[in-house]
């Protein structure tokens, strides 16, 4: 009955600890692999798997019904320094050989001698020590941890604060789009000529100065009664002699012919 008992907490325990290495395992690949699209939630919840699994590994272990596992004694039956391919199966490659050389180290009850002799010397100093000291040591350490962590939530409060002023808009969309469609488009700008600006029109050119209003309001009115053939020359002409107050007009000539009547030639 009893070696039942212990196949049966074995083969429990054995499941347990491979799904823990299945954690590990996965936790560690995405560690190694994936840190770029890694957040800080995902490695909460692996943390809480693993803790979930050694909390449940040592409910198993600590159960009534388990047998004391201290008192198994395992003595290994066969030494070998040839390579043994169940070894390797059952340890996944880690244990090529059982030889002379890694039993020591595979069914280790005990720490190595280095470490249990500094784990004796840490006691033998931690006994050393009085109440009052370990209390003002407490004390000490406490404030320590304290002090740390008011810094680092300073410094989170900092960046915080720093992020929003960078996010912080300098500048209103609506305006800067008007201004953009007023300057590429003219949308919003007034038609009317300012009162007193402009030269003197004259009075031989019908139509000028509605193609020199047109130009002081960075707009071009086009002339209904005029044809379409004389209305570009008009235009750069009255336009030219509108842009260069005081210099004499140009000796050049210009014939516009017409297969019509000009409308308002008498």
């Amino acid at each position: 009955r009893e070696e039942k008992q212990l196949e049966l907490t074995l083969e429990a325990l054995i499941s347990q600890v491979a799904d823990l290495k299945n954690s590990l395992v996965s936790f560690i690949y995405k560690l190694e692999n994936e840190y770029d699209r890694l957040t800080w939630p995902s490695v909460l919840d692996s943390f809480a798997l693993l803790s979930g699994q050694l909390n449940t590994l040592n409910k198993v272990l600590k159960h009534e019904k388990t047998p004391l596992l201290r008192n198994q004694v395992i003595i290994p039956l066969v030494l070998s320094p040839d390579r043994d391919e169940e070894i390797m199966r059952q340890t996944e490659g880690r244990v090529p050989v059982f030889s002379h050389e890694v039993v020591p180290d595979h069914l280790r009850t005990k720490p190595d001698p280095e470490v249990e002799e500094q784990e004796k010397q840490l006691i033998t100093d931690a006994a050393r020590i009085s109440p009052d000291g370990a209390q003002k040591q407490i004390q000490s350490l406490n404030k320590m941890c304290s002090n740390l962590l008011e810094k680092i939530s300073k410094e989170e409060r900092e960046s915080e604060s720093g992020g929003l002023r960078q996010n912080k808009q300098t500048f209103n969309p609506t305006d800067t789009n008007a201004l953009v469609a007023a300057v590429a488009f003219g949308k919003g700008l007034s038609n009317r000529r300012p009162p007193g600006s402009g030269g003197s029109v004259q009075s031989g050119q019908p139509g000028a100065g509605a193609i020199i209003a047109g130009a002081s309001g960075m707009q071009q009115v086009p002339m209904s009664s005029a044809p379409a053939q004389q209305q570009p020359m008009l235009a750069g002409v009255q336009m030219a002699q509108a842009g260069q107050p005081g210099k004499m007009p140009s000796g050049i000539k210009t014939n516009i012919k017409s297969a019509s009547m000009h409308p308002y030639q008498r």
